[in-house]
């Protein structure tokens, strides 16, 4: 009888395609298609978990595809599980784009490769090759940066962060993790998405007008970007966000408002920095990049914290009146 029950349980394990179901032994490992009906099955579990996981986020194909930065029809095969491969960084990157969990992110290590992740071996994200020259600048800069005491960070056309000094680490040190929203990885996506944002930039609707007001104004100059495409869609998504950006943003830029850089340096906005010390300031973007930077598509942006009543009479004024109109 305890014979009978454990050659039960073994075949109920390999017909639920569980990990490690795989290694059949004995006579049964000989049987053709033995190994075949468990790989089968946990394809089959792993294009569920996929698909039914960016189902759930209400995600396209062709969003994933753009956090990947990948062809929709690449990411495709992807979710039919047509993928010559299974690496570390395929999957961890599946992960991040999918927004799962540490419990999500093991499931989908065991469907697809039989084991648990292995944080130790996650490959870095590959850069642009770079010249020796290049290279060299790139290392100066970043020590002179790290040298201010105002928080200074490099970005490419999307806003994703390239460089950032520790005073703009610090100002961010008590945010909580997000899958796609650091403030270290995309500043834009930060104050948009973020849930933490509020707590730092005060004032966050006129945050996220600018933001908003950014996100058109790089979009005009860049239309057949996908990323950026991507990101407005999300906004689309949030019904208060696109309401805004649809109805508030223009009128927000007719006015003192305006999007983070194209504005002379007359827009001030509000933070509150965590070191107490600090506490509440005015904050003012200032534009100051180098033609090195510029052959590199990179912008150099300074946060200046100043009084915090510095230029924010009009500004809060005209706030008041976008909000009765």
């Amino acid at each position: 009888m305890q014979a009978q029950r454990s050659d039960s349980v073994r075949l109920t394990l390999r017909d639920q395609g569980e990990p490690g179901s795989s290694r059949l032994q004995g006579e049964e490992a000989d049987r053709p298609g033995a190994e075949a009906a468990p790989a089968a099955s946990r394809g089959k579990r792993l294009q569920g978990l996929v698909q039914g996981r960016r189902e759930y986020l209400q995600l396209s194909q062709q969003t994933v595809a753009a956090r990947l930065e990948m062809s929709t029809r690449a990411y495709g095969n992807w979710e039919r599980g047509v993928v010559k491969e299974w690496t570390d960084q395929k999957l961890y990157g599946l992960a991040a784009a999918l927004e799962m969990t540490p419990f999500q992110t093991e499931r989908l290590f065991w469907l697809a490769v039989d084991r648990a992740p292995q944080p130790e071996l996650r490959s870095p994200v590959q850069q642009p090759a770079q010249d020796a020259s290049t290279a060299a600048f790139l290392g100066d800069y970043s020590v002179m940066i790290n040298a201010l005491a105002l928080p200074a960070f490099l970005i490419d056309h999307r806003w994703n962060i390239r460089m950032a000094n520790g005073a703009f680490r610090e100002l961010f040190r008590a945010v909580h993790p997000h899958p796609t929203a650091m403030p270290t990885d995309n500043f834009l996506r930060f104050g948009l998405f973020h849930p933490d944002a509020s707590q730092i930039l005060e004032g966050h609707v006129a945050w996220k007008l600018s933001m908003l007001a950014q996100l058109a104004a790089s979009l005009e100059r860049y239309d057949d970007d996908a990323v950026l495409q991507v990101m407005r869609r999300e906004v689309y998504l949030d019904a208060a966000l696109r309401e805004m950006y649809l109805q508030d943003m223009p009128t927000w830029t007719y006015g003192p408002g305006a999007d983070l850089l194209h504005h002379g340096g007359t827009l001030r906005l509000l933070l509150r920095h965590p070191d107490p010390g600090l506490g509440l300031k005015g904050c003012r973007f200032v534009e100051e990049t180098p033609r090195p930077l510029q052959a590199q598509g990179l912008t150099r942006i300074t946060l200046v914290l100043t009084d915090p009543n510095d230029g924010a009479a009009a500004q809060k004024q005209h706030f008041r009146s976008l909000q009765a109109a």
